[in-house]
């Protein structure tokens, strides 16, 4: 336990005492996800425009399409969140 505590103390910033660790996770995060979006916004609208050349109307969404992209979303940020639990025996 005592290793675990040196670990931390070595990742604090000495300036505001603050972990450093989980700005940095906030930060990755953030850009991550901003990137992620962007991309997807960009495949979307390249898509869009295909469809719009060969029907002449923007395509519209269906509500099932929404709740599994919705689904996934939500699996892959439980997948994450469990990526930060230790790995150790449960009690």
């Amino acid at each position: 336990m005592a290793d675990q505590n040196n670990v931390v103390e070595a990742i604090t910033d000495p300036v505001t005492g603050e972990d450093a660790w989980k700005n940095r996770t906030y930060i990755v995060g953030v850009v991550g996800g901003a990137i992620v979006g962007a991309l997807s916004a960009l495949l979307y609208v390249r898509s869009a425009e295909e469809s719009i050349e060969e029907t002449g109307e923007p395509p519209s969404v269906s509500t099932g399409t929404l709740l599994s992209l919705v689904l996934a979303a939500l699996g892959l940020i439980r997948q994450i969140a469990e990526s930060g639990k230790s790995k150790g025996k449960k009690k």
